[in-house]
């Protein structure tokens, strides 16, 4: 039976939480990871997207060079935590990690980088025979998959991969994840003092209210979700509010019911508002296409194969976000995204079995030799 150095790899683990990177702050655990990865004898390369995205950092490919004859791949994780990420102390408690609760733990995505990094050690030390293997780390997952949505995929000499960057235990499998699309409304009603003469005035809230209340907001159904999450507008209590910005999300993973949604929204928004003798300027943006495989599909194949071979029982998932597995699907590289055993993510109660840590090494490894036995 393989001998995992579970000690090195939950102490990997620490020392990344230890590095602050909080979204737009990724340099310094961007400058850790080239040198770790560079010393394990990787390729290390960045791309030039920090101009582009107003980031901490470049996106980073590294790559492990093997064998021809074995069909390349690549695993992904990103380097940004949420906040508050900032003198992260993490503790083990009962063969669990946890922060001091003033802080996130940032097992998302450290517990994903822990990974790779003990992996590639592990392949090194057995001289495990691979083929190559491209590690894509990306800033800004955290903040709407900005990092992998400017990533260039076409120095990429892999196809297939696997982004480890799911909560819950170990063996599950993302098979379905939703399209999401941004909508803005600006509403524009007529100023009036409020105390003076109110009904020469048009609220643009009220507007805005009906509109919302004839809306198909919230579950639409088991699929399609939709939500009003910021709104803004107002100048002072005595003036009659002019103009109001929305902005609102739908997600699916129906592509077409999406669209759909954000059509409904969008002419509910202008027809409420010109009825009431107002305007609605409606801006839409799709964030990201989803996806959607079935047991057959080959990435999802491998993945089932390598939880079975850990003793695992492979469960199928359909998730209502998105990761920058979306992302890579849309550019043509066939991805899914795999459970890697954290919990209560984005919360100061966040933590992640140690056991589980290990069985994610365990998965990335029967991946690695799964695909060399093909």
């Amino acid at each position: 039976m393989r001998k995992w150095n579970e000690k090195r790899l939950v102490e990997t683990f620490l020392e990344l939480v230890r590095i602050d990177s909080e979204t737009r702050s990724e340099q310094a655990i961007q400058a850790f990871l080239k040198e770790q990865f560079t010393a394990l004898g990787l390729t290390v390369a960045e791309d030039q997207t920090m101009e582009e995205t107003g980031f901490g950092a470049n996106n980073l490919i590294c790559t492990l060079e093997g064998a021809t004859d074995i069909t390349p791949f690549f695993f992904s994780s990103h380097m940004d935590t949420v906040t508050p990420g900032k003198g992260i102390k993490p503790i083990i408690k009962d063969d669990i990690i946890y922060s001091d609760e003033t802080t996130i733990l940032g097992a998302d995505d450290k517990a994903g980088l822990a990974i790779m990094l003990e992996l590639i050690r592990t392949l090194q030390e057995n001289h495990v025979k691979h083929g190559t293997i491209e590690f894509i780390i990306t800033v800004g997952e955290e903040s709407g998959l900005v990092g992998a949505k400017a990533f260039d995929v076409t120095p990429m000499v892999a196809n297939l991969g696997f982004v480890l960057d799911t909560g819950g235990p170990v063996g599950s499998i993302t098979i379905g994840s939703p399209t999401q699309y941004r909508i803005k409304a600006l509403i524009q009603g007529i100023s009036a003092h409020a105390g003076l003469e109110p009904e020469k005035g048009l609220s643009a809230v009220q507007i805005a209210a009906e509109a919302i209340r004839q809306m198909q907001l919230g579950r639409i159904d088991k699929e399609t979700t939709a939500n009003i999450g910021l709104i803004s507008g107002g100048t002072a209590t005595n003036v009659v509010m002019e103009r109001l910005e929305v902005v609102a999300e739908a997600r699916s993973l129906s592509k077409e019911a999406c669209v759909a949604q954000v059509q409904h929204m969008k002419e509910t928004f202008e027809r409420v508002a010109k009825e009431m003798g107002g305007k609605a300027i409606v801006i839409t943006e799709k964030k990201y296409d989803g996806y959607r495989f079935d047991e057959s599909t080959e990435v999802v194949q491998m993945a089932a194969k390598a939880i079975s071979t850990i003793g695992r029982t492979p469960s199928y998932e359909m998730s209502g976000g998105g990761s920058d597995a979306n992302i890579f699907n849309g550019k043509g590289k066939q991805t899914t995204n795999l459970a890697i055993g954290y919990e209560k993510i984005h919360t100061v109660k966040e933590y992640l079995p140690i056991k589980e840590l290990l069985k994610g090494l365990e998965m990335a490894y029967a991946l690695v030799v799964g695909m060399a036995n093909k």
